[in-house]
C-alpha cells in the first residue's frame, strides 16, 4: 500500500514538473530551429541568435527595460523599507489602518486600473504644471515604483514583525539614539528582506507589460512591449532565442544563489563541528 502511494505521488510530481517545464524546453529547442516557421523543424542552427544580436530594436528595448528596472527597484526598495519601518516601528498612530490598506492596495489592484489611473494622473499633471512634458522612460519608472514599492513594504514589514527586538532594545539602553540604532542594528538585520524586495521589484518591472503600455510614449518601448508586438504577428525563432537567453540568465542567477546559500550553510556548520 505504501509503495502504491509513493508511486502515485511521484507520478503526480512528475506530471506537475512536466506541465511547468516541458513548454520551456520545447521553446528552447525551437530557438535552434533553422526554419523561419516556429513550429516546423528545419534542422539545427544558431542563425536566430546571430539575428537577435543584430536586431537593434530588441537590444535598445532590453537596455531600456534593464535601466528602468534597476532604477525603479532601487527607489522602490528605499520607499518600501521606509513604509515597512513606519508600519512596524512607529506604534499606534491615527490613520495607521488606512495607511496599511493604502500600502497593500496595489497588491490586489488590477494592472489595467493601475495603468489607466497613472495615465490620467500624468495627463492631468501635464495640463496643470507642464510636467511631464512627454511620456517615456521617466513615467514608466514612476509607475513601476508606484506598484512595486508595495511588495517591498510587505516583505520588510514581515521581516520586522518576526525579528527579535532585544538587540535594538539593548542598544537603546546603552544610550544609542533611535536613528543610530536603526542604521547600525535594524538595517543590517533586515538587509536580506531588502535584497529580496529589490529582486522582486526588479523582476516585476522587467516583466511588466500592461502598466508600461499605458504610461509609455512614442519611442519608449520596453522589452515586453516589443516582444508582444512581435508575437502578435506570429512567433518567430528569433523570439524563441530571446526567451532562451532570458531563461539562461535567470537559471544562472538561481544556481549562483543556491550555491551561495549552500556555502553559507556549510560555513555555519563547520565551526559547530570543530567545537564538538
Amino acid at each position: 500500500m505504501k509503495q502504491r502511494s509513493s508511486t502515485f505521488l511521484y507520478s503526480v510530481l512528475s506530471f506537475g514538473f512536466a506541465f511547468l517545464y516541458l513548454p520551456i524546453f520545447v521553446l528552447m529547442a525551437y530557438s535552434f530551429n533553422d526554419s523561419r516557421l516556429a513550429t516546423v523543424w528545419g534542422g539545427f542552427s544558431t542563425r536566430w541568435y546571430r539575428a537577435l544580436l543584430e536586431n537593434q530594436q530588441i537590444l535598445d528595448a532590453a537596455l531600456l527595460s534593464l535601466n528602468i528596472a534597476a532604477v525603479s527597484a532601487t527607489l522602490a526598495t528605499i520607499l518600501g523599507t521606509l513604509a515597512g519601518l513606519a508600519l512596524n516601528r512607529m506604534g499606534r498612530y491615527r490613520g495607521r489602518t488606512l495607511f496599511t490598506g493604502m500600502i497593500a492596495a496595489p497588491l490586489v489592484m488590477p494592472e489595467v486600473i493601475t495603468g489607466l489611473s497613472l495615465l490620467l494622473l500624468f495627463v492631468s499633471l501635464q495640463e496643470l504644471i507642464g510636467w511631464p512634458s512627454s511620456r517615456g522612460a521617466n513615467t514608466i519608472t514612476i509607475a513601476h515604483i508606484t506598484f512595486s514599492m508595495a511588495y517591498v513594504a510587505v516583505i520588510v514589514q514581515s521581516r520586522l514583525a518576526s525579528m527579535d527586538r532585544s538587540l535594538e532594545e539593548a542598544a537603546m539602553d546603552l544610550g544609542g539614539r533611535p536613528f543610530a540604532v536603526t542604521m547600525d542594528i535594524t538595517l543590517p538585520l533586515i538587509l536580506p528582506a531588502m535584497a529580496s524586495g529589490w529582486l522582486l521589484a526588479f523582476t516585476l518591472s522587467l516583466d511588466d507589460l500592461v502598466i508600461a503600455s499605458f504610461t509609455a510614449g512614442a519611442g519608449a518601448n520596453t522589452l515586453p512591449m516589443v516582444i508582444y508586438s512581435k508575437v502578435r504577428l506570429g512567433v518567430t525563432p528569433e523570439v524563441n532565442a530571446l526567451a532562451t537567453l532570458i531563461i539562461a540568465v535567470v537559471s544562472m542567477g538561481v544556481l549562483l544563489a543556491g550555491w551561495n546559500m549552500l556555502r553559507q550553510q556549510r560555513a555555519a556548520v563547520e565551526p559547530r563541528s570543530g567545537a564538538t
